[in-house]
């Protein structure tokens, strides 16, 4: 057997393996688990929305902090809104 054809046999019982243990395993949601009704799901969503604005607080003096992986750290203030990050 051929190097190749062994890690292709051991890569093919790992897989069988991780598959037999997915299927003993009893899923998160089951058939007879509740699900919440629409309106339930409305309700809680409504205190969320209430809460955006006051998380949208006045930025701080605070720097962001975040790092990259050359050490810089960001220059933004904390929390900002912005995708990226400006290093320096």
């Amino acid at each position: 057997m051929s190097k190749l054809d062994a890690l292709r046999a051991m890569r093919e019982a790992r897989y069988a393996e991780d598959q037999a243990r997915a299927a003993s395993r009893p899923s998160r949601r089951t058939a007879d688990a509740p699900v919440a009704p629409p309106a339930r799901a409305a309700q809680t969503a409504a205190p969320a929305a209430k809460a955006a604005p006051a998380a949208a607080a006045p930025p701080t003096d605070e720097l962001c902090g975040h790092r990259n992986m050359g050490g810089k750290t960001c220059t933004r203030e904390q929390g900002h809104t912005a995708k990226n990050h400006r290093y320096s």
